[in-house]
């Protein structure tokens, strides 16, 4: 492998700089990188969209399900208390189960739903809204800084954007941890790396609640 091939392969996909090898066993290798601290995966791992979309499909995500609906509680609830029936909404990475959707329908709140495999409208991305949910999505972005600078766009003045992930802590013993075994999952974000979103894309505030990430216009 030559050196151009390998800088490729450790640049770090969220705000370009080099990332060093952070784990490497298991037939895996990721890479931490020295700005934004975020984890990621050598590009030679990630999926092709084939397989990629048959992991998604395999996910038993009933909209009816309680459990399920506890689960996106974090976001759905944060969007009832911000917003009103009148704002509009987008379900970014809404999924083969629309849970949040659903949920925010059902208390007559306008909101769409956008996924590159299972609710392709193209046209929804030219549009803005009041507020975007973003959930168990961003660990799956190949590429997060062009994802994050589209997110950015799509926000109408005082919107907020709604993300629901697992942060990635010291603490966090990597080759144990149940996020790194989803292959999908291919970017764990760190503290630092949710810093440099805000500033890197100009939102004015950032709040952070468990696994759930409010960036702010």
């Amino acid at each position: 492998m030559t050196d151009t091939s390998q800088s490729k392969l450790n640049t770090c996909p969220l705000c370009k700089h080099a990332g060093s090898v952070f784990y490497d066993k298991k037939n895996l290798l990721y890479y931490q990188c020295e700005n934004c601290s975020g984890i990621f995966i050598d590009r030679k791992f990630l999926l092709n969209p084939q397989d990629e979309k048959a992991r998604y499909q395999s996910h038993n995500n009933n909209v009816e399900d309680e459990g399920y609906q506890k689960f996106v509680s974090p976001i759905t609830s944060a969007i009832l208390n911000d917003f009103s029936q009148k704002h509009t909404g987008l379900d970014f990475g809404a999924g083969t189960g629309p849970v949040i959707s659903k949920i925010l329908d059902d208390n007559s709140f306008q909101i769409k739903q956008y996924d590159p495999f299972f609710h392709i409208q193209p046209n929804l991305l030219e549009d803005t809204y009041n507020y975007i949910a973003c959930c168990e999505v961003m660990e799956h972005f190949h590429e997060p800084n062009k994802e994050f600078a589209l997110l950015r766009s799509l926000l109408k003045p005082k919107g907020k954007l709604y993300c629901l992930t697992h942060i990635y802590e010291p603490s966090i013993t990597f080759h144990n941890w149940y996020y790194m075994n989803d292959r999908t999952h291919v970017f764990f974000y760190h503290k630092d790396s949710i810093e440099w979103i805000k500033k890197e894309f100009g939102f004015s505030k950032v709040t952070i609640e468990g696994k759930l990430i409010t960036f702010s216009d």
